[in-house]
């Protein structure tokens, strides 16, 4: 018979093991990825453009491209992602409402995210297209923006909920209108949350291609425009390895989309710790 101390160093060394395998997998793949891309890594791969059909030159117009999507997408989901956060929060009380508000944003987080590229392909390139100029950087990045509003909405929801209800009560105290307590107490007490899941948003949107592969083209030149078409890391790095151009340069792009991604993980942990700090001041 198993005695409770021999189950509870069972368990440990369980929980042990699969911590360990979770760092494996991800050291591993790495690993590969470093091994296989660092050779073609430098800076004329990073700050030039592309040359005899991307078998040569650099890859600056697809880190341009990946950046101007992902800004644009921000920029429209992170207004109504929050301000839908902080209906949910503040403005409404718990019902039907608030329901379905929630299981319409967890089933959009549900959607294969190819599905939204048809949905961006239909919407934005066919019936949009006087506005958004058809297969261009602004269709990529308002697609990508319906893919990352609900983790914006529910990252800040959550961090919005966590603002301590004796701050938002002192507020009311002092006379403070509920505008006035959201804006100069739930806001700026919510801020390092908020932040935090837009910079996750960003890394998600970077290392996303399903959604934009209707919408970019693969071209090495830097467009003028976002209503013109460019491409992004990720298409290009599809493109790479599907036509069989460069595995190594296709290797490359993934290790600098790699690096892209940790430096906004690890910027969204240095901007919540940075913002918790001066709140805590």
């Amino acid at each position: 018979m198993i005695t409770a101390n021999t189950a509870d160093r069972l368990l440990k060394i369980l929980l042990w093991a699969s911590a360990f395998a979770i760092i494996l997998v991800l050291f591993s793949i790495m690993g590969y990825v470093f091994l296989m891309g660092a050779g073609v890594m430098n800076l004329e791969f990073i700050f030039t453009t592309a040359k005899n059909n991307w078998k040569e030159g650099g890859i600056i117009t697809a880190i341009e491209g990946t950046l101007i999507v992902v800004s644009i997408a921000v920029l429209f989901a992170a207004p109504i992602g929050i301000g839908a956060a902080i209906y949910l929060a503040e403005f409404t009380r718990e019902g039907k409402t608030t329901k379905i508000i929630r299981l319409a944003a967890d089933s959009l987080n549900a959607i294969p995210s190819i599905v939204f590229g048809l949905f961006g392909l239909t919407l934005f390139i066919h019936y949009l297209k006087d506005y958004t100029g058809g297969a261009s950087l602004l269709s990529a990045g308002l697609t990508l923006s319906f893919m990352i509003l609900p983790t914006i909405m529910r990252t800040s929801e959550v961090s919005i909920r966590t603002v301590p209800l004796q701050e938002k009560m002192g507020s009311y105290a002092l006379g403070a209108t509920k505008l006035q307590t959201v804006k100069n107490i739930v806001i700026p007490g919510a801020l390092p949350g908020i932040f935090t899941g837009i910079i996750l948003s960003l890394g998600r949107a970077a290392g996303e291609t399903a959604p934009i592969v209707f919408m970019t083209a693969l071209n090495p030149i830097t467009p003028s425009s976002i209503f013109r078409g460019g491409n992004a890391l990720t298409t290009t790095l599809y493109y790479l390895t599907s036509e069989g151009i460069s595995i190594n340069r296709a290797f490359g792009i993934a290790l600098t989309l790699i690096l892209i991604v940790l430096t906004l993980n690890y910027s969204a942990r240095f901007v919540n710790n940075y913002l918790t700090r001066n709140q805590r001041r």
